[in-house]
Formats: structure tokens, sequence, C-alpha cells
């Protein structure tokens, strides 16, 4: 079975929910991602073959030893940059170290696994929108939004196309220790 599979941090449904509530007076521009798929990316693998999915979830067991850490996200921004941006997202202010630590244990599992390198930086970032045209947002960047929760897991998804756009099935959850 070939299946297109990420790593991420998911987001409570109470923080999701609260999100929504406060960005929606925003009025965002673009194609907003439905709460349902918001999460921060650890590590995207593409089209992976069964043999190179459990490979990698093999990698993926020092995640169980880290501990659960304090995440908040709070400034907005965009990719490229806000004069053209054809990305919007909330960055995180607070527990990006430990996001660090988790993308290098999911970078090492998916090379370890046979992909080849990730060849961005990791970003972690929080995606809202998706904007096409390009558009200028310097006027929603400028806003700030803090929420924040504990970091208790780590979720391997598989994303399908669906009705109306994509839907994120998990299929491993690894939890952070206490």
């Amino acid at each position: 079975m070939v299946r297109r599979v990420f790593a991420a941090l998911p987001l409570p449904d109470e923080v999701r929910q609260a999100l929504a509530e406060r960005i929606e007076p925003l009025r965002l521009p673009g194609r907003l991602i439905p709460p349902p798929n918001w999460h921060v990316t650890l590590r995207f693998l593409g089209w992976v073959d069964e043999t190179v999915y459990e490979r990698f979830l093999y990698g993926l067991t020092p995640v169980e030893e880290m501990r659960r850490f304090r995440v908040t996200l709070g400034r907005l921004g965009a990719f490229p940059n806000p004069r053209r941006a054809t990305v919007l997202w909330l960055g995180v202010d607070k527990g990006s170290e430990t996001m660090e630590a988790l993308n290098e244990v999911t970078e090492t599992a998916a090379v370890d696994a046979g992909l080849d390198p990730e060849e961005r930086p990791f970003s972690p970032h929080l995606t809202l929108s998706r904007i096409r045209p390009p558009e200028a947002v310097a006027r929603v960047v400028e806003t700030g939004i803090e929420i924040g929760w504990v970091c208790d897991r780590v979720v391997v998804y598989q994303s399908r196309p669906a009705r109306g756009g994509v839907v994120y099935d998990p299929l491993e959850t690894l939890r952070l220790r206490r």
C-alpha cells in the first residue's frame, strides 16, 4: 500500500475551537484551512510504500522518551513574504526548541527509512490559509493571536483527497512522557 504521509503535532480540540473563534473576525484572505486539519508539521514524507512507512515508524521510537512541552502560537506571518503572500501562517512563540528536537528525530527516521533529506530548514508554523493568486497581507500579519497548550503527542497522518479538500487520517500516535 502506498500512502501520502507526514508527522505532526496536533492541536487539542478546545484549542482549535478557541483559535477558530479568534481568527474569524480577521477575515483572512485565501482558502482557509479547515480547523480539523490544523497541525504543526514536523516532517512531510510524501508518497511512501509500506516498507518505508514501517521503517519510518521504527525510527520514531525516541519520540516516546521525550517530555511533554508547552506550545504558544502568536505571530502571524506569510510565505514567501507579506507583500506577495501565498501562505498565511501562525508562528510558534514558545516550544520551538522542543519542536526542533522532534523534527531532528523525524528527519533522521525519514532518512534512515530511505527518503531524501529535507532541503528546506525546519520552520515550525501552523498554516491558516493558502492564497492564490498571491496577495499583500501586511494588514493581517500585524495582528497577533496568542494561544497555547501542552503538547503531549506526535501523530503520523495519512493525507487523502476528499470532497472539498483534503482529509488527514491519524495512523499512529506517539505519546510524549509526563
